[in-house]
């Protein structure tokens, strides 16, 4: 009965995103009651466990998704995205343009969610290719391509690092393997595939082509653009790093995790690059806090989006479907992270958003990843990975490459979905890779 109630709570989310258009945040709260009713939660226990889930869930996230939305709407307001992708193409040169600009998706999305990384990026891929006369998918898919691994693979991203509290896994490690397998992830879906795709022409309209070039002498220095991006991936990883050589509980090791948690790296990120990009350049406090505050409008509905998904994941726990499923799923002689990569598959191709397909997925593994001793943090990677399987056109991603490129549906298809798929098979064949040797 478990089994039953869960798969049509599933079918009911596919049915109010995809076809009564609903948004997700009610959609989650819908179904973690209609799944807690029919499992027989007493409605009292019910209402408490969706406010335990969605408080849970959001009393860590929103102080990185918020640290990070600011960090990411910085990068771009002061022009620190542009002069990366001019610097990277000037030391790389014009033959390795795709090069350069697949670097730049990967430093700029670690910090910035994909669809502002997505807007803000893809007018100078538009601006690089027409003036180097190279092929615009042949240099846009290569970076987005980068952008949509550290989406899907990266903390301090929403599903990533939603996935992470979740399972419990270490941040820093997470980020580590991450890193490892985004590398080959985007060098086989970006570059080398592009050479096999069928050959399409794009055509940008000229509404999508950049609103907002800086002058040369508008732009921070590609030093400071670059330390800053990354700043929080270094304090982050080497922290981890020096960590593990340290005796645990001594000051050093202390200061060092105090210094590597990734709410602490993101704040110290923050406030250098505040001084650096902002005031250092110029502009007032005043202006620079009305950016920070734009970012944190612009991610609401995100957290909105999570904390459903948390009070979702709450019911399957107190209602006993998880348990009942981890129990089942222990039975299979399949890899936990096989398991895993193929139902976040499966929502993903259903419900369209790789957000939704990971923490859903998350929910419904929990017990396995808890009871079979599986690396929770490759758990997060291999969940991840399928969560960027098949988009198509229940995906909002879709449209929006679709609509800049200005490609038929067809040809979003065989290039778009193909980029993204190659992502997702190639994550899980490098978490199983890693898995051999932790």
């Amino acid at each position: 009965m478990p089994l039953v109630v869960v798969s049509l709570g599933i079918l009911l989310l596919f049915l109010l995103i995809v076809f009564f258009r609903l948004n997700a945040f009610i959609a989650f709260v819908l179904v973690a009651i209609s799944i807690g009713i029919g499992q027989g939660m007493p409605l009292d226990v019910l209402v408490k466990s969706i406010e335990k889930g969605i408080g849970n869930t959001l009393g860590f996230l929103i102080i990185i998704l918020g640290l990070g939305a600011m960090l990411g709407k910085l990068v771009a307001e002061s022009g620190a995205a542009q002069q990366i992708t001019n610097g990277l193409i000037r030391i790389f040169g014009v033959k390795n343009t795709k090069t350069a600009v697949m670097l730049t998706g990967f430093i700029v999305g670690i910090t910035m969610f994909y669809s502002v990384g997505f807007v803000i990026l893809v007018p100078l891929v538009f601006t690089i290719a027409s003036a180097t006369g190279l092929s615009l998918i042949g240099v846009g898919l290569p970076m987005l391509a980068a952008l949509s691994v550290t989406h899907g693979f990266l903390p301090p991203h929403p599903a990533p690092t939603t996935l992470s509290v979740m399972f419990g896994a270490d941040l820093g490690k997470t980020l580590i393997y991450g890193i490892i397998l985004a590398i080959p992830a985007i060098l086989i879906s970006g570059p080398l595939l592009t050479r096999f795709l069928p050959k399409v022409e794009a055509k940008p309209l000229k509404e999508f082509m950049a609103s907002k070039t800086f002058a040369p002498y508008e732009l921070p220095s590609l030093t400071n653009s670059l330390l800053t991006a990354l700043l929080p991936v270094l304090l982050i990883g080497l922290t981890t790093l020096l960590s593990g050589l340290m005796m645990e509980n001594s000051t050093a090791y202390n200061i060092t995790k105090f210094i590597g948690n990734p709410v602490i790296a993101l704040l110290i990120t923050l406030l250098i690059g505040t001084y650096t990009l902002g005031i250092a350049r110029g502009n007032s406090m005043d202006a620079i806090m009305k950016i920070y505050a734009t970012a944190v409008s612009g991610i609401t509905m995100v957290l909105l989006i999570i904390s459903g998904a948390g009070a979702l994941k709450q019911i399957l726990i107190d209602s006993g479907v998880s348990d009942y499923i981890g129990g089942l799923l222990q039975i299979t002689s399949l890899s936990p992270l096989l398991i895993g990569w193929v139902i976040a598959t499966l929502i993903r191709f259903s419900v369209g958003s790789a957000t939704v397909a990971g923490l859903t997925t998350a929910g419904i593994l929990l017990p396995l990843v808890q009871s079979s001793g599986v690396s929770p943090e490759l758990m997060v990677l291999a969940i991840g990975s399928g969560s960027l399987m098949l988009s198509h056109v229940n995906d909002a991603g879709f449209w929006l490459f679709k609509e800049y490129f200005n490609l038929s549906v067809k040809e979003t298809l065989s290039t778009w979905t193909v980029m993204e798929t190659s992502i997702g098979i190639s994550g899980l064949v490098g978490v199983l890779i890693l898995n051999q040797f932790l």
